[in-house]
Parts: C-alpha cells; structure tokens; sequence
C-alpha cells in the first residue's frame, strides 16, 4: 500500500507541508508544480534550498500581490516584557495583527510557518492590516474565495478538495467569532496567500497517490499570539477547534507551531495519527519555516510501501434509524455526508417499534471527522441521535493507471499482485461512453484490454 507519512514534531503549516511534498517528487514534476501555481493571478511562488540544524530541504515562499503575510508571537511574560520579531506568516483571514512579533528572545526570524491566525479574527469589519508598511486591504468572502478557486488552472478534483479544506477553516472562523460562515470575511492578501497554500498541497496529494495519509501527533507550540484585540494563546481559538479529535501537544517552543491551515490539511488528509507505521521508505522530502529553533524547524513527508492486505487502519461508523424520512430525503443526506469527506455511506433495511419498516443509515469516517459527520447527519436527518462505534478496517493495497483507449483516457484500478482484480473508473468509463455515443460496456471492456496490454 502506497503510505505517506508526516512527521510534525514542529507542527504543521500551508508551507511547511507544501515544500515537504514538494521535496519528494523530481525537479521536472518540481518545475511543473511552479509552473501551475504561478499561473495563478496575484500570487507569485518561490522555492529555494533550505537547511535547519543540519537537515536539508526545501522553503516555500508565497506572494499575494507582492507581499507576505505576518503574524506576531508574544512571549508569556506579556508584551511589555518581550523583544520584537517579524515572522513571516500566510495568514488567510484578515486580522489586525499589528504585525511586530514580540517574543522574549533576541533574534529575529522570518516565520515561515504561515501562521494565518485565523485566531480571534478581529476581521470581521473593513480596516487597515498593519504590517508596519500601512496599506488598506480588500476583504473577501467566502464565496469570493470559491470565485478564486473555480478559476484556478487546476483539475476538479483539486478544486473541490481545496475549497472542502478551506471550508474547514471558514468553518473555524465562524466558530471563534460566534458568526455564521456566511459573515465570514478574510482579507485579500491573506486570502490569497492560502488559497495558494492549500491548492498547493492538494495538487501535490493528488500527484503522489498515497492510499493511506498518517500523521504523527502535533506539535501545538506554545506561549501567546498578538492580534488587535489582544494577546491569545497558543493555539488560537480557530486551530484549537480544528484540531478536536486529533492527537496533539504543547512544548518548550513558545510560538504557534500549527496553524489553522495546517490543521484543517492534516483533518481532511489524514486517515490515522500515531507513530510512523511499519513501511519501506522509498523518499524523505524535508520543508523548512524560515524561523530558527534549537530543534531542527521542518515538516518531513515520508513515502514508500506499507503492509499488505492484512494491515488494518482505524474508522469509526456512525449510525441513526430513520422510519419518517422519504427515500429522496434520505438520499440527499446520504450525499451530503460523502460530500464532507465520508470514507462511504449506506443504508439497510430495518424493522423498528411498532413494526414499522425503517432504514438504518451507516456514514463510516476517519476518527478526526466524526463529531463534524455527527452534526451533519442530525441536521439532515430526522434522527434525535447517533450512535458511534470505533472498528477496525483493512483495505485492499491498489493502484491507479491511465490507459489509452478509442474512446479516451480512463484510469483503472487495480491490486498489484492479485491478477483480474482491476476495474476501470466508472465515471470516467461513463462520460467516454456517452461522447463516443457507445454503450458503457464497450468502454469498460476497451480499458479491460487496455490494461491487460500494458
């Protein structure tokens, strides 16, 4: 099984992922990646060698409009007894954070966590961001943001997966501002810069392939954050509300070492946390924050192989019994849930009280999106509760390749090792069949061959 591993001792944050990613892959798929995202208007991205205590890798660096984003750690002493520092940060929403980091050290750094404390979002309203350079910014909304992502020149899947991702974060917002999403407003460079941050880490997901996503229990940091209202802690209100259900821990580091993008990546990326799995590690790609630590500051992406068929994972099942709802109204929810990132959901036929013939609805999820499946399935359902179960699953190794067929391309699915276990993508079989005119058999059957040749 193809399994990727992110080793986030020193948090998890847009860039710091990005460049770990980016690491793994070789420098003409490197330059393509460039290539993508700079086409992207107003956003400029740069990638440079970079070293942290020795280890070696790659920095990030992104520009909305030419600028970076800042946010301001503060040492718990409190302000008036902390030194500045600027931290460079990409923050998406629109705080006032008056942007001179203060921190009870005696070094500057450029943060390159992109620290977007979506924190305390004093945003909610048009002013000045100060960054110590004093220009108004725009602000945008969410659905502005999607504007963004519809027009990027990216695949659709990316797409949709960018704007689930940055749905988590508006959601995280709304919740630290007591706000419904819809009210929710970022400023434009910071809305920009992660909006870049999160394609970028989707893109280069969907180009590894992994079948499996683990992650190592987070690093939070520690100490305080400065924004207009006021000093937070570490986390911020947003990042503490993204990472519910996610193994996580505070250190001797007094900064925000996981920011709220980082958080709602590793939510929807991640099926598992824990150590690093038994697997055979074919590249280690290494992405390094600007800012210096006595332990090395980086993120690092391990890729390679892991088990086999008998190599289980945990899943929780939710479930509610529904004898009021219609099978269109069930059907709708059913689709809801799979669009929020359910692994599957189903249905089966039950007998209630009352001898009443009823469904069972079944939603199985990753343990890090339980509670938010939860919610949804009582706000779509006509259930007053949910029951949850943690279960093992194990899932069949496989993987994916395109072949060439008279009606176009389609990927098939297989299992390496298992001959005659491989199946052609459905919905691309289909759409092919209905251009081609061609029953959908004959498109299934072409790629059968197809692969078979290959």
């Amino acid at each position: 099984m193809k399994t990727l591993f992110l080793e986030c001792n020193m948090g998890a944050a847009g860039d710091m992922l990005t460049a770990a990613l980016l690491d793994l892959l070789p420098e003409e798929r490197q330059q393509e990646f460039l290539r993508v995202m700079n086409s992207i208007p107003g956003v400029q991205v740069r990638v440079d060698p970079a070293e942290k205590c020795g280890v070696r890798g790659l920095h990030v660096t992104v520009l909305a409009h030419g600028q970076e984003e800042h946010s301001h750690d503060v040492a718990c002493g409190g302000p008036e007894t902390a030194h500045v520092h600027e931290h460079s940060h990409e923050h998406p929403h629109d705080h006032d954070h008056e942007h001179a980091h203060e921190h009870d050290h005696e070094h500057e750094h450029d943060h390159g966590h992109e620290h977007e404390h979506i924190h305390e979002q004093e945003h909610l309203h048009d002013h000045v961001h100060d960054h110590g350079h004093g220009h108004a910014h725009h602000h945008a909304s969410l659905a502005d943001v999607r504007a963004i992502v519809e027009g990027l020149p990216v695949p659709e899947s990316v797409k949709k997966k960018t704007m689930e991702v940055y749905g988590l974060i508006a959601q995280a917002e709304a919740h630290a501002h007591g706000q419904p999403v819809e009210l929710v407003h970022f400023h434009e460079v910071g809305a920009l810069d992660a909006v870049a941050d999160v394609t970028a880490v989707c893109l280069l997901m969907e180009w590894l392939g992994a079948d499996r996503v683990v992650a190592s229990p987070v690093n939070l940091g520690g100490g305080q954050v400065k924004c207009a209202h006021g000093v937070l802690p570490v986390p911020a209100p947003a990042t503490a509300w993204l990472v519910r259900g996610i193994p996580c821990y505070g250190g001797s580091v007094q900064a925000e070492l996981c920011t709220p993008t980082g958080a709602a990546l590793l939510r929807t990326f991640a099926s598992s946390f824990g150590p690093m799995p038994a697997m055979t590690v074919g590249a280690v790609g290494v992405g390094a924050g600007n800012k210096d630590f006595a332990a090395a500051n980086v993120v690092r992406a391990f890729l390679g192989e892991s088990g086999g068929a008998g190599e289980s994972e945990h899943i929780v099942e939710l479930a509610c019994n529904l004898d009021d709802m219609t099978g269109e109204a069930v059907a709708y929810a059913a689709g809801v849930l799979l669009a929020a990132g359910a692994l599957d959901v189903y249905t089966e036929a039950i007998q209630m009280k009352k001898n009443r013939p009823a469904v069972k609805l079944c939603c199985l999820c990753r343990p890090a999106d339980a509670e938010r499946l939860t919610g949804l399935m009582l706000a779509h359902t006509t259930s007053w509760g949910v029951r949850r179960c943690a279960m093992e699953r194990v899932a069949q190794p496989r993987e994916c390749r395109r072949v060439d067929t008279p009606y176009g391309p389609v990927d098939v699915k297989f299992a390496p090792g298992m001959p005659g276990k491989a199946k052609a993508e459905f919905d691309q079989a289909a759409a092919a069949a209905a251009a081609a005119g061609v029953p959908l058999e004959t498109v299934l059957e072409a790629a059968r061959r197809a692969f078979e040749k290959r």
